[in-house]
This record gives structure tokens, C-alpha cells and sequence, in this order.
């Protein structure tokens, strides 16, 4: 289909379009980012009736069979708004963090045109660990005691004669995933702080850092979507950050994640929310910071009750994958609801039984990888529809895909339970190949998630 684009229309007409969309009408929807949380976002929104036309900048080998691509830098938030305009999108959503925090919705917001997803302050929730830390304190929400705040690498290293063991030593910036250890090591601690602070190897985002004690737990993915006011809580998801099985080596992105309906008890999810999540939309409403988007909770549930580690201004990845392959909602008019703070009397729908995400690495990944290797097999898990496979990192020539990143595809599947969604994903996995091709065999089933996985 050619690209429909339309250049300084007058603004009547403009406003004429918006005010049909808003009444139902057909939408046209450009989605930013390029891995496999966006290729679920473009994937879900094109199954809308109500979708003319889904551009996805920069997208990926696979975005690119279900929507046209666009050539965009994702830090240039002025770009991205002009090419909103050039394009005459009714509606941006946005995947990855680094356009929310450098303030990608007020510059949409000054062109009046429509976007989901937080401000720049608002965003600061995942742009600044201490900002975050923050404002968990101001308004009670419960969370890991936190040992110190540090500028330099002196005192940080000083801190650690005086911290408990095990310690979360987190960078206050984003570092793309990277910035948090765990460990009880003082030599790895020291090690890790050398790494931020001195040789600056994830760059500006570990110029400072936060001690903070370890939690004992299970941890959780909650993600919400809201208009400010009003919140829709998606399915609760667990995700696996390290590297290999056993939740051994470094932290990664995600290696995979999984969702199931008996995940939590209904009791826990209501003092989820009741505790954490309404506590920070009417926090962030009343500091002055209302909030449209998605907003992901990481959480550690302790014997005393959840604990918030991390903010996430937008969808999880791979958690996206798990949720939206389960969703049994027109995604498009929920999320231009949101964008337009009118949530009111809306409510999800999602298919029963439980789904998976197990992601396809490149080898090397998180360090250093190499790119351009063949992928195979990807014609012989076509034919499920239960199985969808998610690009997270391909390119496509002349109807062959190739690697260009490390998280190269997120394997997912649905089904009426988790074991069932768990085996599909693996005997498709099994199918595909490339040279170096890593995954993890434990998604659902490592310490600690064992008891749930089997109830399932």
C-alpha cells in the first residue's frame, strides 16, 4: 500500500478528522520504536477495524510485514513530532523510554497532536532511580530502605563497609536495563561501581548511584494503563533478566516472560493496587504530574508485602509479547481513549489460560555481538495461530531475515494453560535457527517460580 501522506493541511480540516476519530472513525496510528514490544504493539493494533493505516519508525525486518517503516532517529523528539505531522497520525504510541524521557510528549503536546505516553517530568519516575526513590518516601509507598545517594566513586565504595549484604546497587539513570547488580560480593560491588561511576561503560546514566538493601522474594511485572484518573490493570507477568538458565550471568533486556491467570491471588492484586498503584497516579496527579500511558510497577513480594523496585514508564519487554497475545480488546480505541484522558466506563477483556515469551539472543548478548546472520526456520511456525513470532531484532532482504541486534526474536504463545503455552514456545523455538542463536530453557520453571508454573 502506498504511503498516504498529507503535508500543512489547513487546520479545519485537521480538527474535522481528529473530532470523527474521536467518534469512531477510522485512525491512522504511527507507533515508535523497534523491537519486539513494538512489533507486538503494531501486530495487536492492525487486528483493529478501526486502523486505516499503521506506520511503525524505525521498525524491524518482521514490523515491516504488518506495517509500512519509517527511516527516525528515536532520540530526536522534534523529528518524530514533525514526521506525526508529515504524516497526519491521529495517534503516536511509544515503545521504548528514551523518547518519553527526553520529553517527547510535551513536544507532540506544544504541536497539538496526540500521543500516548507521559511528559518529561512524569517520566522521571524511570529517567531518575532517585527522583523515583523520592517520591515512593513522599507518599508512602513501600519500598526497599534505601542506604545512600552518591556522587562520586569514593564515597560509594566508602558506603559499602557499612551496608547489609546481599546489596542493590543501581545507576540513577537509564542504562538500557544494564544499571542494577545484585550481589553479595564486595569485590564484584566495587567492581560494578568502577564501572559506572569511573570508566562510565553505560555512559552519563551511572554518574551517580543508589545503595539499597536486597529484597527476598518473587518479582513481579504490573503494568497499568491510564488516562491520569482512571487505571486498567493488564495481566501480571514475570519476566527473566539474566542471561542464562538458573538466573545465572549478566542482566540482559529480557530473556523471556510469561503470564497465567492464577499468577497472584485476587486478594494480592487488590492490595497491589490499593497500596501501590493508586497511591502513585493520585500522587503523581496531586505533585502536578497527571499521567497518560502505560506504567509498568516492578515488584519483589516479600513476606511483608509487595515492594516497588523500579518504575518503567512504558510497556515491558517481554512482557508486552505475553500480555498482547492474550488481549481480546480493540487496542487501538483503548489506547486513544487513554490519550484522550477519556477512560471512563472502559474495561479489558483477555483470553483465559496463560501465555509465554521465550527470546531468541544473539551470541554475545548484552556485550558485544555480531550482526547479519540468517535466520531459518521462521516459515515452519507460520501456520500456528496460537504461536506468534515477534522481531525484536532482524532485518529483511529480498524475503530472507537476518540478525541486527542482540535480542533477536521473542517466541510467543497462548493457550488455555501455561504449561501448553510454555511447550509451543519451545517446540517453535526448536524450529528456528541462526548461527550463534542462545535462549533460556527455564522461562516459568528457575527457583522461585517453580510452585506457581506447576499449579498452572
Amino acid at each position: 500500500m502506498a504511503c498516504c501522506i498529507r503535508v500543512n493541511q489547513p487546520s479545519s480540516l485537521v480538527d474535522s478528522r481528529r473530532a470523527s476519530v474521536y467518534l469512531g472513525g477510522l485512525m491512522k496510528i504511527l507507533v515508535i520504536g523497534s523491537g519486539g514490544r513494538e512489533h507486538a504493539l503494531v501486530w495487536k493494533l492492525r487486528q483493529s477495524p478501526r486502523v486505516e493505516k499503521i506506520w511503525c519508525a524505525p521498525g524491524n525486518g518482521g514490523i515491516s510485514q504488518d506495517a509500512e517503516c519509517l527511516a527516525a532517529d528515536v532520540n530526536d523528539v522534534a523529528g518524530l513530532a514533525a514526521l506525526a505531522e508529515r504524516l497526519d497520525a491521529d495517534l503516536t504510541v511509544v515503545g521504548p523510554e528514551l523518547p518519553l524521557v527526553a520529553g517527547i510528549a510535551d513536544e507532540f503536546a506544544r504541536r497539538r497532536r496526540t500521543l500516548l505516553g507521559p511528559t518529561a517530568a512524569a517520566a522521571r519516575l524511570e529517567g531518575s532511580k532517585v527522583f523515583a526513590k523520592e517520591f515512593l518516601k513522599r507518599h508512602g509507598i513501600p519500598t526497599a530502605l534505601l542506604y545512600g545517594v552518591f556522587d562520586s566513586p569514593g564515597d560509594a565504595y566508602s558506603a559499602l563497609c557499612s551496608v547489609d549484604w546481599p546489596v542493590v546497587i543501581k545507576a540513577d539513570g537509564l542504562c538500557a536495563g544494564k544499571g542494577v547488580l545484585v550481589t553479595s560480593s564486595p569485590d564484584e560491588a566495587t567492581s560494578f561501581i568502577e564501572r559506572l561511576m569511573e570508566k562510565k561503560e553505560l555512559g552519563d546514566g551511572g554518574s551517580r548511584v543508589l545503595l539499597e538493601e536486597a529484597l527476598a522474594g518473587n518479582e513481579l511485572s504490573y503494568i497499568v494503563l491510564t488516562d491520569g484518573r482512571h487505571i486498567l490493570s493488564l495481566p501480571p507477568t514475570r519476566d527473566y533478566k539474566r542471561l542464562f538458565d538458573g538466573n545465572r550471568g549478566p542482566n540482559t533486556g529480557g530473556m523471556g516472560a510469561y503470564s497465567a491467570d492464577s499468577i497472584i491471588s485476587p486478594e494480592l492484586q487488590a492490595n497491589i493496587l490499593d497500596l501501590i498503584v493508586r497511591p502513585t497516579i493520585h500522587g503523581l496527579a496531586a505533585e502536578g504530574l497527571p499521567y497518560r500511558g502505560f506504567l509498568y510497577f516492578g515488584l519483589m513480594l516479600t513476606q511483608d508485602g509487595p515492594r516497588v523496585l523500579e518504575f518503567n514508564c512504558r510497556l515491558g519487554d517481554p512482557e508486552a509479547q505475553a500480555i498482547l497475545i492474550r488481549a481480546d480488546f480493540d487496542l487501538a480505541e483503548i489506547l486513544q481513549s487513554a490519550a484522550a484522558e477519556n477512560l471512563t466506563g472502559r474495561g479489558l477483556s483477555w483470553k483465559p489460560g496463560a501465555s509465554a515469551c521465550v527470546v531468541m539472543a544473539s551470541s554475545g548478548y548484552p556485550g558485544e555481538i555480531q550482526s547479519g546472520k540468517q535466520i531459518h526456520g521462521l516459515k515452519d511456525v507460520a501456520h500456528s495461530k496460537d504461536v506468534v513470532i515477534f522481531h525484536a531484532g532482524t532485518r529483511c532482504e529480498v524475503n530472507s531475515y537476518y540478525t541486527s541486534s542482540g535480542r533477536v526474536l521473542g517466541v510467543t504463545a497462548s493457550a488455555s494453560s501455561f504449561g501448553q503455552a510454555l511447550a509451543m514456545c519451545y517446540e517453535a523455538a526448536g524450529l528456528i535457527r541462526f548461527e550463534g542463536a542462545h535462549y533460556r530453557r527455564d522461562i516459568g520453571l528457575s527457583a522461585g517460580n517453580a510452585s506457581q508454573a506447576a499449579g498452572n
